[in-house]
């Protein structure tokens, strides 16, 4: 399978399914027990959270909200290019990445078009101003024309030269502002459980090796360690990508001291996202309702237990020490709701279809944009992994792994969650990220097992490090998407992602090591994780 999967011989899913035939073949699990690893809790987590995703898109309420954003930060080019970078991570946080870049890149792209085009009409309305001052009659005609050919031939050099910077700098602008949207989008969805499936397939893991760990990972401790670090990373990428692109002349980058002409210019590329967000039109009642819903799942979601106080679920649904309500719960509560819930406010009066009988409005998600929106092979590759990880652990494989990484307990684990976050950084640059850490995470988790480390010290930096694809544009939809639109090249994504992934390995081992090593207690060897069931 794990040939399979980096090799993409046989579509990502249709490898998932190999469990299903090759485990009862060579009994390490019946059918039964191995079809039942496809749809657990997290696969429903997964599925309720894709289906609000989707509500989200169909209403474009996430366009609503993105440029929102842009018009309040503005576009001088360190702020534009900041803008659509916490707006990109935000959405990714909530909506997939690939929809998120989706849709990202060609507003970025209108923005970046009016920003050249308004800059050409400026430099041609200075040139006009200069050859009428200078081609004032002070002469006789002989000495006008040499005059007016003198500045016509030093104009069109100047004009060149100038033309040719300008297209230098607006090509370098147009790479920044790709990779920006697309290493955003990458960046923002490890801030959330739902945000991007290596995380799911983390939560998955830790339920199927671990089922004691008193749902150590549920959304609210998530958000509380990964947020932080999606934070101070989005905002070390920033500053890389302003030095890369716009040069170390920051007062400019800011428009510190602008001239007039650029002020002139910036008001043109302000108008086309002042002009997007007007087709908008004002918010209709299907957005207010998807929006209302998506903040009263976000609020179920952290209130149900958030560590610090008995959540909602705790008080309400536990039952002798066993919680009956997970996050999966909420997400397709939430998600029923939608199918429900009428797209247009209720009237008076009453709209005949065309049989005369009266037509109800129609609900704010329907079955069919399900069914062409929603990723049903994800849901495949998550089971597949699952079963993958208790064949494992029902074969003995994972001991045997576990045995043969002893000598890693005489390394600091600093240097062990380090390396291997290089190591699962370098590996998703060339495989699905949801295959990395579907093939690591059971391997990890033996190896903690064996050397008394806690398994969260090095899983959860490692299933992080899986969303830094940021070299090749084949390392993950966002960047395909960035890189088809012509202006990058593979050496230009290779350069800036290179710096960028030394940058997250780096952030992501501080917040291990900091606010996430007391946040989960990771200097102990938790009893959860000890398979004898001793302390």
């Amino acid at each position: 399978m794990a040939l399979f999967w980096c090799t993409e011989a046989l579509p990502l899913a249709v490898t998932a399914l190999f469990p299903v035939v090759l485990f009862p073949m060579m009994g390490i699990m019946d059918s039964t027990a191995a079809c039942s690893q496809y749809l657990k809790d997290t696969n429903m987590l997964f599925i309720g959270g894709m289906l609000v995703a989707i509500s989200v898109e169909k209403w474009n309420l996430h366009k609503r909200i993105a440029l929102r954003v842009l018009l309040i930060v503005g576009v001088k080019p360190a702020l534009l290019l900041l803008g659509f970078m916490i707006v990109t991570a935000f959405l990714s946080m909530w909506i997939t990445n690939t929809a998120t870049t989706a849709m990202m890149i060609p507003i970025a792209q209108a923005v970046i078009e009016q920003l050249y085009s308004s800059e050409e009409k400026v430099d041609e309305l200075v040139v006009d101003r200069a050859d009428k001052s200078e081609c004032q009659p002070n002469g006789n005609a002989k000495q006008l024309s040499a005059t007016v050919l003198e500045i016509d031939l030093e104009n069109d050099k100047l004009n060149k030269d100038k033309q040719a910077r300008r297209l230098k700098k607006h090509l370098k602008l147009c790479k920044g502002m790709s990779l920006c949207v697309c290493y955003s989008a990458s960046i923002g969805g490890i801030a959330t459980l739902t945000g991007t499936t290596p995380n799911l397939v983390m939560k998955g893991q830790m339920d199927e090796l671990f089922p004691g760990n008193n749902n150590i990972i549920n959304f609210a401790s998530w958000f509380g360690f990964s947020f932080p670090t999606m934070v101070l990373l989005l905002a070390l990428s920033w500053i890389w990508l302003q030095f890369l692109f716009l040069g170390t002349k920051f007062k400019k980058n800011f428009g510190c001291g602008r001239k007039p002409e650029q002020k002139e210019k910036e008001k043109r590329a302000y108008q086309v996202i002042v002009s997007e967000h007007k087709q908008l039109g004002s918010m209709s009642f299907a957005e207010i309702c998807v929006l209302v819903m998506f903040t009263l799942l976000v609020l179920l979601w952290f209130l149900r237990d958030p560590g610090f106080m008995p959540g909602w679920a705790t008080i309400s649904f536990n039952k002798g020490g066993k919680e009956y309500v997970t996050d999966a719960t909420v997400a397709i509560f939430i998600a029923l709701m939608m199918f429900i819930f009428p797209s247009e406010l209720p009237s008076s009066t009453f709209n005949l279809g065309k049989n005369g009988r009266i037509r109800p409005p129609p609900p704010l998600l329907d079955w069919k944009t399900v069914n062409e929106k929603m990723p049903w092979n994800i849901v495949f590759l998550l089971g597949g992994g699952f079963a993958l990880a208790k064949g494992s652990e029902e074969s003995g494989l994972s001991t045997w792994l576990g045995d043969k990484l002893t000598p890693l307990q005489s390394i600091p684990p600093v240097a062990i969650a380090l390396l291997l976050c290089l190591m699962v950084a370098t590996f998703t640059e060339c495989t699905s990220n949801v295959a990395t850490t579907t093939l690591f995470l059971p391997i990890l988790a033996s190896m903690a097992k064996v050397i008394h480390l806690n398994p969260l010290y090095i899983m959860l930096p490692c299933t992080l490090s899986a969303s830094l694809a940021f070299m090749l544009p084949v390392a993950t939809p966002p960047n395909a998407i960035a890189f088809s639109y012509g202006q990058l090249k593979v050496v230009d994504m290779a350069r800036s992602g290179f710096f960028l992934n030394i940058i997250g390995v780096l952030v992501i081992t501080l917040a291990i090591n900091s606010w996430g090593f007391y946040m989960f207690d990771l200097g102990t060897f938790p009893t959860w994780a000890n398979s004898t069931g001793k302390p």
